[in-house]
């Protein structure tokens, strides 16, 4: 259930129905706070967006649901790899298992975690903030060299402005969740350019550890403008449900 609903299925009493929360809300005290991507879609997408959308035309909805699939992929074997379970490339047939890319940025990850070997706090954690009225699942909360990091892992092929404040604002919301203040933050951006190892820069072939050139707070403040915004285009929005039955006979 985990991997599939981070988000609080509504069972009926008898179990018969299954109400699906909105994807892009979470539960909080019995309101629905947005999520943090959903909120940062308020800001702009920027020249490089418009030029790749006028490449692609009609295509961008496909190429966007493979590349989120992807992404869910590499996630879902992160997870694993985290919670201590064995994983091979070959099934029991010697017959891949895996699509080959998302296997390769799988093990960019390893190379990562092997090297720098981390102190495991939190992974696919749900934080939110009560003052800001929203919430998200962070990819990793861990310790490096005994800084408290914030990491999310992207599989994108370039790194968006708007992952800064992402990881800034699961800083914001970890320190309000649990009383302890986040030192570094970072994007795993496992589709990188960089073609060799270095230690100290944090970066091995295809992969680095990108931190913003501005501050947590300075992330913060521009995160709460794009809030601002979000909230004057979506003054009412409420979630969308989906109700099914848990149980089918033929009549």
């Amino acid at each position: 259930m985990k991997q599939n609903y981070k988000r609080i299925l509504d069972i009926s009493e008898d179990s018969m129905q299954i109400t699906l929360p909105d994807s892009r809300f979470y539960k909080r005290n019995g309101k629905y706070y947005p999520s943090i991507t959903y909120v940062l879609q308020a800001y702009p997408k920027g020249s490089h967006f418009e030029n790749w959308l006028k490449q692609v035309g009609f295509a961008s909805d496909y190429i966007v649901k493979k590349s989120s699939e992807e992404g869910t992929a590499v996630h879902n074997l992160i997870e694993q790899y985290l919670e201590g379970k064995t994983l091979s490339f070959l099934n029991k047939n010697n017959q891949p298992q895996y699509d080959i890319e998302v296997w390769q940025m799988f093990l960019k990850f390893v190379e990562f975690w092997e090297i720098y070997n981390p102190v495991l706090i939190e992974s696919e954690v749900l934080l939110f903030s009560d003052e800001l009225k929203i919430a998200g699942t962070c990819d990793l909360i861990c310790e490096i060299d005994n800084k408290l990091w914030i990491i999310d892992f992207k599989t994108s092929n370039h790194l968006h402005n708007t992952y800064d404040l992402q990881t800034a604002i699961y800083a914001k919301c970890f320190e309000e969740c649990f009383g302890k203040k986040v030192d570094r933050t970072g994007i795993l951006w496992l589709k990188s350019s960089k073609r060799r190892l270095n230690k100290e820069k944090m970066q091995g072939k295809g992969w680095e550890i990108y931190e913003s050139p501005r501050s947590i707070s300075e992330n913060i403040e521009i995160f709460k403008a794009v809030k601002t915004i979000f909230d004057i285009e979506n003054p009412n929005i409420e979630p969308i449900f989906n109700s099914f039955q848990t149980v089918v006979e033929k009549k």
